[in-house]
This record gives structure tokens, sequence and C-alpha cells, in this order.
């Protein structure tokens, strides 16, 4: 028998690859998250309704939703670092563009293309990070790789609120931009390990399933289907409390611009690198006594984010709901390494980017397609405080469904 790839080729190339592959990771949800931060200056700048700046961001999820699964397939079969590439160079131009619109339709057009690079990236990078790292480590790696969604996410509201108070939101949007050129080259230097290098069983090679014939397979398997169920209401909650937080401490709390902005960036960076981390960590340590550990964490701590974030929407004290926000996103970002470690471990290794592409669209199609628009729609009815209440319902559904995968599984 051959000796395993991760083996014999360099551990340089898989902790180069895992470094540039998470800077990648955060430039993508910087510019994804940067709208966020502008959201009050777009509304006023731009005439936009409350629903209208949910569509923004609705439009960006739904081109990334629905070509996910289509590039999945490419990143089951093509080289992997030309695709990433690519993708990167399209969303990094798409958010420069973004930064021209002169009203709703341009800047709806300009998001769109960026969920188009997104995709591409968000089904191949996890991939081929497995194909990196072996099983054992996947939980601590993937926290590293997904680490940078609160660092990213952190780092659009705080660019954006910082460059929009001093030189405007367009500004904003060209110097988000710019830096993702410079990673799509880095992204060409890659190595690109055969597909499953690092599993001791190797599921049949790409090519001997048709894509619409793994997607079929992927529905049927119990433990992926729950494993993105749970995901998708996660997604839910997530993408409605991220995109309406900013805006929320803003209209509903009183506070100044920049520390709704900056002050909620801080929360996510500092809670979601513990949160992250932690979660990582802890799923390879219980990984060795049950193997359903991942769900088990991520079930457990989801459900008890729940009623906390129930305070965090309805205490009026400063002091309790930002000690609140702090430990909803620990409990939150927990489950972020164990979930994308158990997508990836229920699956054969050759249909891993079109597992990821599959859960990119059920996720989002559930998850914060609908949500960001919905709340604003709820917004413009009611107040945008009880549209918030609809988050810790949402909570509570995951942490449910991936207590129950866990515990179905395990039987």
């Amino acid at each position: 028998m051959s000796t395993p790839w991760h083996e014999r080729a360099p551990a340089s190339f898989a902790k180069r690859g895992l470094i540039i592959l998470t800077l990648i990771n955060l430039f993508n949800y910087l510019d994804r998250y940067i709208v966020s931060a502008l959201a009050e200056s777009l509304r006023q700048s731009l005439h936009l309704s409350d629903a209208q700046l949910g569509a923004v961001m609705t439009a960006f999820l739904i081109s990334f939703t629905l070509t996910a699964p289509l590039l999945g397939g490419l990143g089951d079969r093509a080289p992997r670092p030309r695709v990433i590439a690519l993708a990167v160079a399209i969303w990094s131009v798409a958010t420069a563009l973004s930064g021209f619109a002169g009203g709703f339709l341009a800047l709806l057009v300009a998001r769109a293309a960026v969920g188009i690079g997104e995709a591409a990236y968000g089904t191949i990078g996890p991939a081929l990070i497995a194909d990196y790292f072996p099983l054992s480590m996947r939980g601590r790696v993937f926290s590293v790789f997904f680490a940078a969604i609160p660092i990213g996410s952190a780092a659009g509201y705080v660019l954006g609120g910082l460059v929009d108070q001093r030189f405007g939101w367009r500004a904003a949007f060209f110097i988000a931009g710019v830096p993702g050129l410079i990673l799509a080259l880095l992204a060409l230097t890659l190595v690109d390990p055969p597909r499953g290098a690092t599993d001791t069983h190797v599921s049949e090679p790409a090519g001997t399933r048709n894509s619409w014939r793994t997607y079929l397979m992927l529905l049927r398997n119990r433990p992926y289907r729950l494993t993105v169920l749970g995901y998708a209401a996660y997604t839910f909650a997530l993408g409605g409390l991220a995109f309406w937080t900013p805006a929320f401490l803003e209209r509903m709390r009183g506070l100044p611009k920049q520390q709704a902005t900056a002050g909620f960036g801080a929360i996510v960076v500092v809670t979601g690198f513990i949160g992250t981390f932690l979660g990582g960590w802890l799923g390879d340590r219980l990984l060795v006594r049950h193997k359903e550990a991942y769900l088990w964490l991520s079930g457990i701590s989801t459900l008890a984010a729940a009623p906390i974030a129930v305070v965090a929407f309805t205490a009026e004290s400063p002091i309790i709901y930002f000690s609140a926000f702090v430990i909803i996103e620990i409990l939150l970002f927990m489950s972020t390494g164990p979930v994308n470690s158990a997508i990836v471990g229920h699956v054969g290794a050759h249909e891993r980017a079109r597992a990821v592409g599959l859960s990119i669209f059920v996720i989002h199609t559930l998850g914060d397609v609908p949500s960001p628009p919905l709340m604003g729609a709820l917004s413009d009815m009611t107040t945008l405080a009880t549209a918030f209440l609809i988050v810790p319902v949402a909570i509570a559904v995951a942490g449910g469904v991936w207590t129950y995968a866990a515990w179905s599984a395990g039987r």
C-alpha cells in the first residue's frame, strides 16, 4: 500500500495552504459584511427602505446560493487553486464596483456578482483543507480557517464604519475590494493534493458518479441531511443577527454610529476567536470518545445560546445586553469548526466540494436569504426590536436539530 500523501509531502505545504486559504476567507467575510456597517449611510444616500436594505444582502445570497452546487461539481474535478484564484478576483472587483452604485438596482447587481465569486471559494476551500489535514486534526484546523468569519465580519464592520465616517461609503467599498487581487495571485501558488489524500478510506473516484446522482445520494445521507438542516436554522439566526445588529444598536439603543459598528465588531472578533478555537479544540478532544462529538458539541452550545439571546434583545441596560451578546456569540461560534467538520466527515472524499456546495444552497435558501428581508419587513410593520425576537427561536431550532442528529446517529 502506498504511503499517504500527507506523510510524503512536506508539512509546510499544508500549513502554508491553511494560512493563504484563511486569509482569503477573512476577506471573503469582510467583503460580505461591510454592507452591514454601511447600511444606514446607504439607506440615506440612496433613499432605501429597510426591506430594500435587506434585499441587498439577499441579492448576494441568492447568487451565492444558486451557483454553489454548480461550482461544487467543478471543485471536485478541476484544478482547485486556479478556480479559487478566479473566484477571489471576481468578488474583489465586484466589491470595488459596488462603490460606483448610483441606486438600488446597481447596488443589487454588484452585490450579486460578489456572491458568484464567493460561492466558488466557499465550496472548494473546505474541501481542499480536508485534503491537507487528517481527520484527527480537522476540528482544530477548521477552527483556524473559520476563525476568519468573526475576524473578517468584524473587520467589515470596523473598516466600513471608520472609512464611511471619514471618507464616505463609496470609499469603503473601494478599500475593501483591492486587497483581494493580491490574494488571488497567492492562490495560484497553492498545492493541489489528490482528493482523499489524508483519508484512511477513499470513496469512488471523481467522474464515476455524475453531479446530480451525487446530490441525490447526499440527500439520502441522514447524518449529512440533519446536519445541514440544523445549519440552515443556525444561518437564519446568524444572518439576521449579523446584518441588523449595528442598526439595532444605533436605532433602538441610541448608540452613536461608530460605537454601534466598531463596538459590535470588537465583540464579534474577540468572542468569535475564543468560541471558534474553543469549539475546535473541544471537538477534537471529544472525538476520541464519541464519533458524533462534533454534532453533540454544536447542538448543546447552540441550545444554551437561545435563552441568553432573548435577554440580549430585550434588556435596555448596556451592561446587560452587551454581556449577553458576548455569551451568545461565544456559544454560537463554538459550533463553527465542529459542524463543518461533521459535514465533510459524513461524505466521501470525492464528493466533498459538492457536499459543501449543496449545504451552502440549503443553509442560505432556508437561512440568511430570507432572514434579513423578513426582519426588515417586520421592522417596517412594527419595530426592529420586535423583529429581533425571531432570532432566539431559530437558534433553539438549530440546537435541537443538531442534538437530535447526534443522538440518532449514535444509537
